[in-house]
């Protein structure tokens, strides 16, 4: 039996290259350093599997490990980890509970062309100016 048999219709979905993420990564890293932030950057695949991470020099050490689990959470919710945060801060503390969940601010989903490909994570800094270096490295799509 063939696909054509069996009216099989498989699509085709955009996916992060290692050349996009590094240069995802180097949009975020410029404005980290343009500003004197020291962060780790984490971008996960659409199925929140690291494609990368960097710990700038003077971060904090679990920096690595939360922007990971900012990324994740972004993607598996398809949403910036901002809104998780904002429904713990609203009361909806049951989330905190919920095993690879880290509802803090900054992360994004990456997009591109109406889909979510993957997301990025930061952490070092204040919560927004983490989503800020995110969304400088997301936007480049």
């Amino acid at each position: 039996m063939t696909e054509k048999d069996v009216g099989l219709r498989l699509t085709v979905k955009p996916c992060l290259t290692l050349e996009v993420v590094k240069l995802i990564a180097a949009a975020a890293h410029a404005h980290a350093i343009n500003n004197n932030w020291k962060v780790s950057i984490a971008i996960v695949d659409d199925g929140a599997n690291l494609l990368y991470l960097e710990r700038l020099d003077g971060a904090q050490i679990a920096s690595a490990d939360v922007s990971l689990g900012k990324a994740r959470t972004a993607m598996r919710y398809r949403r910036p980890s901002k809104m998780l945060e904002d429904a713990v801060n609203g009361g909806r503390t049951a989330l905190v509970g919920v095993e690879g969940v880290t509802p803090l601010q900054g992360a994004v989903p990456i997009v591109h062309d109406g889909n979510i490909i993957g997301a990025i994570g930061v952490s070092g800094v204040l919560p927004a100016q983490d989503e800020q270096i995110a969304m400088a490295g997301a936007s480049l799509l």
